[in-house]
């Protein structure tokens, strides 16, 4: 008997180990609710399943992942699972490089996938499972694309865009692009490839040389034409070939090469369908623009070493142009978005400018907008163009397009014979253009219509516009967001994530590609994000809820799937961490002072007593949702508040003004000016705490990181009688010294709009500070640099302020990385806690275990 049970063992171990050892595990102690133990993070919640995708004959779905307690430094690994959810199995190495690629170019019959791995180029049979790979070289390879008859692939190596055909494997060089400072590109393809062949050796051959020789050889060779047949008609070829190969590189000579400037570079390049044109994103860096630098002090050469930063904000920026190049002259035009601004003047003070000055050019090649002597001229205005999008018979384009300060953006059709555009919708925003899905465009199937995501009534809704003319149709409505459009593989209709029906959830919906009635595909309670099968009837769903970190789910792609249909595949978390009664915090909603209705994740102790601390939570990245019914990206914050909780503080975290998910106007409620609205959203979530759960209005805290870090501080600094401590983390101090593409969105920039910038920087307002202060940071964030940290605390001791302190972290960046760097920053913050909010008999030491 016993030998029985042990082949049934090993059976079960064969067919699927990760469950066979997870039954014969030890069994897992209780989790030990301590801020060092919260610290492990992914080692103890798990490691969320990533890159799903179907196998082309939807049999099979592909995913990375990691379980908890794998080396937290190693890679995540390939996993298969077939449709049915059964034969779940860690690939090698090996057997992942064979599978099918997780992202490339499909042919337009699905069976081929061309794709790029380690610089080279391989065929994927979408059929087979057979591995091709075209191109072993020195160069890197990128970008490949199915062309013209899908015999034909495109690519990018060396600045230039080459095509090569699949059958003959000739390889043809498109374009003659020339960077500044470095080699001009050649004439021909380069060797190494397929189609490059061996350098050509002067005077070989059959057919003789072709160097002329003595009079005794030139008489040789004539005897041996006169007299041999096959040496004749060796030479008669020879001498066409000549010809012909001189007449190829007179025409190629005349190809005009296309030369960059200093400071330019050559980006994404699309081959157009008639395989005449190419199109070629140029990348322009801002002249003049000077970059911050992080220095590093814990190195392995024991020296201090600088890590190059970023730009700050209104700095001159770099831009995106477009040029189209014919393949057969190398002819080039740049494209024309056609927006242009008046001449250079004195403007009317606004609340986007409150100088009344002229705004500061942006980029280069934006001059004063006055000819030498003349009068004022119209100057072009600085916008950014995307690749364009071609209808599928490849007789249309389109392309997204954004004005540099983000205030207006475009649809535009383009016009390959002249550069120009037409713009067939637009969408201005007196704040900023912004919103889920604000980039999405692409094609309809009857090559007329192009589809796009717009806020023009006021939450992020799809839009269809037609190439010949007329106002955008509005195919979704309602108070809800849409985003991940993607048309079906039939292109019947769309698929679409939306939070519709709560602002709490998110689902996958199907609609017609016409409008019309929504179909929700998804039922699991939070938030379900679905990659539907190539045959469209199955979905792989990475779902997660309040209390449960996302795992990856298989379900048939219909509405009303009941729960027997739908089958979880991974279960990340340890057991360990299982073993403790963690919360789905409920979520409720404050009114704010100006009648908004702002909500909230409330942590309540289940004993808490009238009068007891509190302290409120603020998300960081501004634009973020995390009042919601999902795994949230703050879960050791979610953990750590447990722990508040089990000592007796009523924690609440709300997404105040400015967060995402409620559509526009609560999205720019910060314009001009941050630790206004937002911050008064947590002033009056304070007073609701006060008056609906007894807490003590003396004994309030606060505490975030990154944008949640800037509002602590401007919180400390300008409500201090409202916070009586605060930690801020990795915190923005003064807007000036960050970044451009976010910053200048909400404050316009720091020479046009000073007030906003004064207003919204808390060192600015650091005489303020009453309470105790927290500062952390660390030392190499590339981000928000320490210098904005090491900046305020000179402030502070040049006001004499005395209760607050910095912790500054040597080994890290703007996300924390090290269990040791979270586990010291989180006791910091507890001890703060403890230390300022409680009454002398209430504090325990950081950390501590509940009694």
């Amino acid at each position: 008997m016993k030998s029985i049970l042990s082949f049934i063992f090993i059976v079960a171990f064969c067919l699927n180990p990760i469950a066979a050892s997870a039954q014969t595990a030890a069994p897992a102690k209780k989790f030990d609710l301590t801020i060092d133990n919260i610290m492990r993070g992914a080692d103890l919640v798990g490691y969320e399943p990533t890159t799903v995708r179907w196998s082309p004959d939807s049999s099979r779905i592909f995913f990375s992942w990691k379980r908890a307690g794998e080396p937290r430094n190693g890679d995540m690994s390939t996993y298969v699972v077939n449709a049915d959810g059964s034969g779940l199995r860690k690939l090698s190495e090996d057997e992942a490089r064979l599978q099918a690629p997780p992202n490339g170019d499909a042919s337009d019959d699905k069976k081929t996938t061309v794709y790029t791995d380690s610089g080279d180029i391989f065929l994927y049979n979408n059929q087979t499972g057979e591995r091709r790979q075209i191109t072993r070289t020195a160069d890197v390879e990128s970008n490949p694309r199915f062309i013209g008859d899908q015999r034909h692939i495109s690519f990018t190596r060396a600045n230039n865009l080459y095509s090569m055909s699949l059958d003959g494997g000739l390889l043809e060089q498109l374009t003659d692009i020339r960077v500044a400072g470095a080699a001009a590109a050649t004439t021909g393809p380069p060797t190494g490839g397929l189609g490059g062949g061996p350098p050509r050796v002067q005077g070989s051959g059959q057919g003789g040389s072709t160097q002329k020789g003595t009079d005794s050889q030139e008489a040789l060779k004539k005897d041996q034409i006169e007299l041999l047949d096959v040496i004749r008609e060796r030479s008669e070829k020879r001498e066409a070939d000549e010809k012909k190969r001189k007449e190829r590189e007179a025409a190629t000579d005349k190809r005009k090469p296309f030369q960059l400037t200093t400071g330019q570079n050559a980006g994404n390049m699309l081959l157009s369908p008639d395989g005449k044109s190419v199109i070629v994103m140029v990348n322009e860096a801002g002249t003049g623009a000077k970059n911050t630098i992080v220095p590093n002090y814990v190195t392995e050469s024991g020296y201090t070493e600088d890590i190059p930063g970023r730009s700050k904000v209104g700095d001159v920026q770099g831009r995106s142009r477009a040029a189209i190049l014919s393949v057969e002259t190398g002819e080039s035009k740049w494209v024309d978005h056609g927006q242009r601004l008046p001449a250079a003047a004195p403007t009317p003070r606004t609340d986007a400018n409150t100088t009344g000055e002229a705004p500061p050019e942006r980029a280069a090649g934006q001059g004063a907008g006055r000819g030498q002597g003349g009068p004022p001229q119209p100057r072009d205005r600085d916008v950014q163009l995307s690749a364009p999008q071609w209808s599928d018979d490849g007789k249309n384009a389109v392309m997204s397009a954004r004005s540099a300060d983000n205030k207006d953006r475009w649809i535009m059709q383009l016009d390959m014979a002249t550069g120009k555009t037409k713009i067939l919708a637009s969408t201005h925003d007196d704040a900023w253009v912004g919103g889920p899905g604000s980039f999405s465009l692409g094609w309809l199937p009857d090559n007329k219509r192009v589809y796009f995501q717009s806020e023009r009534d006021g939450f992020a809704h799809l839009y269809t516009v037609s190439i010949d003319g007329g106002q955008p149709v509005q195919l979704t409505s309602g108070t809800f967001e849409v985003s991940d459009v993607r048309l079906s593989e039939d292109k019947s209709k769309f698929y679409f994530t939306s939070s519709e029906g709560s602002f709490f959830e998110r689902n996958l919906y199907s609609m017609s590609f016409e409008g019309g009635t929504r179909t929700k595909l998804t039922t699991m309670p939070g938030n379900n994000q679905a990659v539907v099968s190539p045959d469209q009837t199955k979905l792989a769903i990475l779902r997660s809820f309040a209390n449960k970190p996302t795992e990856l789910y298989i379900a048939p792609n219909k509405t009303g799937a009941t729960e027997g249909e739908i089958k979880q595949i991974t279960n990340s978390p340890t057991d360990e961490w299982k073993s403790y009664n963690w919360i789905a915090p409920p979520i409720v909603s404050i009114k704010a002072r100006d009648g908004a209705t702002v909500y909230g994740r409330l942590y309540k102790p289940a004993n808490v007593k009238k009068g007891g601390p509190a302290v409120v939570f603020v998300h960081g990245a501004g634009y973020l949702q995390n009042v919601h019914n999902w795994w949230s990206s703050y879960y050791r914050e979610y953990m750590f508040h447990h722990l508040l909780m089990e000592k007796g503080y009523t924690v609440l975290d709300i997404d105040y003004r400015g967060s995402a998910g409620y559509g526009r106007d609560w999205r720019t409620g910060i314009y001009r000016f941050m630790g206004g609205k937002d911050l008064t959203d947590h002033v009056d979530a304070v007073e609701y705490l006060v008056k609906e759960h007894g807490v003590n209005a003396k004994r309030v805290g606060l505490y975030g990181g990154s944008y949640g870090g800037f509002i602590t501080l401007m919180a400390m600094f300008t409500t201090p009688d409202v916070f009586a401590a605060g930690a801020a983390l990795r915190p923005v101090t003064d807007w000036a010294h960050y970044n451009d593409g976010y910053t200048s969105n909400i404050l316009n920039l720091p020479q046009s709009d000073q007030e906003a910038y004064r207003k919204s920087s808390p060192i600015y307002h650091a005489a303020g500070l009453k309470g105790a202060l927290l500062i952390c940071h660390g030392m190499v964030d590339t981000n928000v640099n320490f210098q904005d940290s090491v900046r305020l605390a000179q402030k502070l001791i040049e006001l004499r302020k005395e209760n607050w302190e910095l912790a500054g972290y040597p080994a890290e960046d703007h996300g924390f990385v090290q269990p040791t760097s979270w586990a010291d920053e989180y006791k910091r913050i507890f001890k703060l806690f403890e230390t300022n909010l409680k009454a002398p008999a209430q504090t325990a030491p950081a950390g501590s275990k509940k009694k």
